[in-house]
């Protein structure tokens, strides 16, 4: 690409001679503390628990025009239900509203008077059958998604431990475990609601990171091959200075895609796009600092050869 395009590009320097070892110590307990944190705020506060999960009401309707969704919402907390949602269903005039009922209360219990209300504020309204999403089902949906979440893990650590060697594959389900648990923490501390779209995000996440570890691996495979003698620290070094620019690039153009939806996607959106942008950060962030140390430390090998991590350096 020509720089008279993007005049920035020419700022940015061709080869970079980073030493991303020398701060390992130091994300080390960075990282540390961060899932600590998260561990605690989950303990602690749990989760923001969304109709999927909790159980509630969602009810489908219609509008004569383009449903204003926005009064809707307002009409809905003046009427005293709390946290609705309102959002579109592909079609401008179709949308749905959901909300959880007080605690031990019937999920269809006013249901008739609040729609009455409705098709007073907004005449042309057409309510369909509503629809009630019970304790035990949101349970099993629940459990289902927590399956899902440590099946794709799984199969990532077979991925990764056929294609590279087991400490890579170690290395990096323990990198994803990082970011889950610190998406997951950062989700509970803001009090983000958590549903089934979130669990959506989380295997994103997955994708992305591991996405990431695999050309990380990659790369230091190559390098490995290529420079037998030097020293592994030394050879991490060099592979991600090599890649910084592609890494750059790429975490770049996708918080970019995102930046629209989580500022102008409304609150229907948010929960998604939030966990997404959170979770490709800190995937970036432990492709290098949580992933490639749990490699520095266990060694790999180069053919019949041991490469041991240098001494630590004053």
């Amino acid at each position: 690409m020509s720089t008279s395009f993007w005049p920035l590009i020419k700022f940015a320097p061709a080869q970079t001679h980073f030493k991303f070892t020398r701060l390992a110590p130091f994300a080390a307990i960075l990282s540390g503390l961060a899932v600590i944190a998260s561990i605690v705020s989950f303990m602690t506060v749990g989760l923001n628990l969304g109709i999927d999960f909790k159980g509630g009401t969602v009810i489908e309707f219609s509008t004569p025009g383009p449903a204003p969704l926005a009064q809707i919402r307002a009409a809905l907390g003046a009427a005293g239900i709390k946290d609705p949602q309102v959002q579109g269903l592909g079609s401008p005039n179709s949308a749905k509203l959901s909300f959880l009922p007080p605690d031990g209360a019937d999920p269809t219990a006013g249901v008739a008077k609040l729609e009455g209300q409705l098709a007073a504020r907004f005449p042309g309204i057409q309510f369909k059958p509503v629809t009630a999403v019970g304790a035990k089902v949101s349970g099993e949906l629940f459990g289902k998604g927590l399956t899902a979440l440590g099946v794709a893990l799984g199969l990532m650590l077979l991925y990764i431990w056929f294609r590279f060697q087991l400490q890579f594959g170690l290395g990096a389900v323990i990198a994803i475990f990082h970011d889950l648990i610190l998406t997951v923490g950062m989700l509970s501390f803001l009090h983000i609601e958590f549903s089934m779209t979130s669990i959506a995000a989380l295997l994103t996440i997955i994708g992305y990171s591991m996405n990431e570890k695999v050309i990380t691996f990659d790369r230091l495979r190559e390098n490995l091959r290529k420079y037998k003698r030097t020293a592994l620290r030394d050879i991490i070094d060099l592979s991600e200075n090599e890649r910084l620019s592609r890494t750059l690039i790429t975490g770049s153009t996708a918080l970019l895609a995102l930046a629209g939806m989580l500022f102008f996607g409304g609150p229907t959106l948010f929960p998604l796009v939030f966990a997404m942008v959170f979770g490709i950060i800190v995937g970036t962030y432990s492709s290098i600092y949580v992933a490639l140390p749990i490699i520095l430390v266990w060694g790999v090998k180069r053919n019949d050869d041991e490469a041991k991590p240098l001494p630590s350096r004053p």
